[in-house]
């Protein structure tokens, strides 16, 4: 463990209002924009998320039985902290993750939607109420689960955090928060800004850790449900481990997004979308483009998302990826594409940094053509500002293409036809679908969610789905006039 004197105090917990840190192990925080140790972040142990959840169970009763449109107060309060700090927010995104400044002042806006969001819930939750009989009433309540936990993961320390705490704890539930032990900083402050909104100590906790607190989260007995982000693999292990132990679960996973591209689209809308969405925040997000499909005559368009991609400068307007493993891996897929026989018609590695941070985890947008669909780069998500291009004969071998692939977070066509457009939108299988747009995100109040082994479990956890999975519903029938009985209904 570094020694040196750090950028950011050591990251501890945040349980019951305050930090807690009980001392014990932990582990450097890099920056992935020059590889030096900014913070440590605590390891915590079971033990550790036993007294959050103790807290968040106390607070419970009272946070829960505060009306919605007081709970509502808190989240106006927060949503201008957000404004009034979101340089140093956006700061804490750049340092931690290495995302641009634009990307991460972004990231910091999502959060404010969300927020905005969260606020227009008591419209949303009124609940029913029918008189079935003469003089008996049947009405319908959402209730909170009670304390919930959300796993976020690294990519987007502020903004995926937001998809999950506004809405759960609008609805009166108290949260239990896992950052990524690898951005750990931003949690922290999200914690501290919600305290001075006025949110009640306990309502929401963070407990740092690695895969053990994972794993405490899905088999604690006193967490009624957990929403988590980040690869297939553990998202398909965090969903089956959660649900054993009866919990509500949610978990979304890794994607290979696929852009159609069809010889009619426009040149240059074209060609800066894909590139945008391949390489955007270094293509570590699960809405990047992993894969275009070329239909026919497509050379153009390559041509000129070369002349775009070029402009992404590393160090400058393009970020690194998040570590050395990441680079290693990443660059590990390019070279094997090549051996294999594709052509890497731009080649972003050991590129020159914008402002010498040689010792950052840089990689340029890098374009690889002529790959098949049988190369492990067609079947894997790379997790990089890398896109492979897949040739199709027609748009119905393109569709075949894309619903071959095990995962279903988004696609897209590109075209000026709208009846080709609508083939994408219908038949395409995934839960997310843009056309001429490369990153088909919905904005709220619509949800977030892919399919198949993109999201495990049912609804969303942003959004109006969301509704759904943070509460429950309850279901009470009135009858206070004994002579109204008229039929069997009463």
């Amino acid at each position: 463990m570094a020694t040196q004197t750090l950028k950011y105090n050591a990251t501890t917990n945040y349980i019951a209002g305050k930090p807690d840190s009980n001392g014990q192990q932990r582990m450097d925080v890099i920056s992935p924009l020059d590889g030096s140790v900014i913070s440590t972040v605590l390891l915590s142990t079971a033990s550790d998320l036993d007294k959050a959840v103790n807290a968040a169970e106390a607070a419970f009763p009272a946070w829960s039985g505060t009306p919605i449109k007081e709970r509502a107060q808190i989240f106006f309060r927060y949503r201008e902290l957000l404004l009034r700090n979101r340089k140093e927010l956006a700061v804490l995104v750049h340092t931690e993750n290495g995302k641009t400044m634009e990307e991460s002042y972004a990231e910091v806006d999502k959060s404010m939607e969300l927020c905005e969001f969260a606020c227009s819930l008591p419209q949303l939750v009124q609940g029913e109420l029918l008189e079935v009989s003469k003089g008996v009433e049947c009405r319908i309540e959402r209730k909170p689960l009670g304390v919930v936990a959300s796993i976020a993961p690294f990519n987007f320390p502020n903004m995926v955090p937001h998809w999950t705490i506004p809405n759960a704890l609008m609805l009166g539930n108290t949260m239990i928060l896992k950052p990524s032990e690898v951005v750990p900083i931003s949690a922290i402050r999200i914690a501290e800004l919600l305290k001075e909104a006025g949110l009640p100590d306990g309502v929401f906790n963070v407990v740092n850790g690695d895969r053990a607190i994972v794993e405490a989260i899905c088999d604690h007995p006193g967490i009624k449900a957990v929403s988590f982000v980040g690869s297939t693999k553990v998202a398909k292990i965090v969903y089956i481990r959660a649900t054993s132990t009866l919990k509500r679960a949610v978990c979304l996973g890794g994607a290979k997004n696929h852009l159609i591209v069809l010889p009619d689209a426009h040149l240059e809308m074209t060609a800066s979308n894909v590139v945008a969405s391949m390489s955007g925040c270094a293509g570590q997000r699960c809405m990047a483009a992993a894969q275009m499909v070329g239909v026919g005559g497509v050379e153009h368009i390559i041509d000129q998302m070369i002349i775009e991609a070029k402009k992404l400068v590393p160090g400058k307007n393009l970020g690194p990826v998040i570590s050395k493993t990441a680079y290693e891996r990443i660059t590990g897929y390019i070279a094997e594409a090549e051996k294999a026989g594709a052509k890497v018609i731009l080649d972003g590695r050991n590129p020159s940094v914008e402002g010498g941070a040689k010792d950052g985890y840089y990689l340029g947008p890098t374009i690889i053509d002529h790959v098949t669909t049988d190369m492990r780069i067609a079947q894997e998500e790379v997790f990089g500002p890398v896109i492979s291009i897949v040739r199709a004969k027609d748009l119905d071998a393109a569709i075949a293409i894309e619903n071959a692939n095990p995962y279903g977070n988004a696609a897209a066509v590109f075209t000026q036809s709208g009846g080709q457009a609508r083939q994408v939108m219908e038949r395409a299988s995934a839960g997310m679908i843009g056309v001429n747009i490369g990153v088909p995100v919905p904005r709220e109040p619509f949800s977030f969610g892919g399919w198949n082994d993109s999201k495990f479990g049912t609804c969303d956890i942003t959004g109006k789905s969301s509704i759904e999975f943070w509460t429950q519903l309850k279901k009470t029938t009135t009858k206070w006039n004994p002579e109204g009985k008229t039929n069997w209904m009463s």
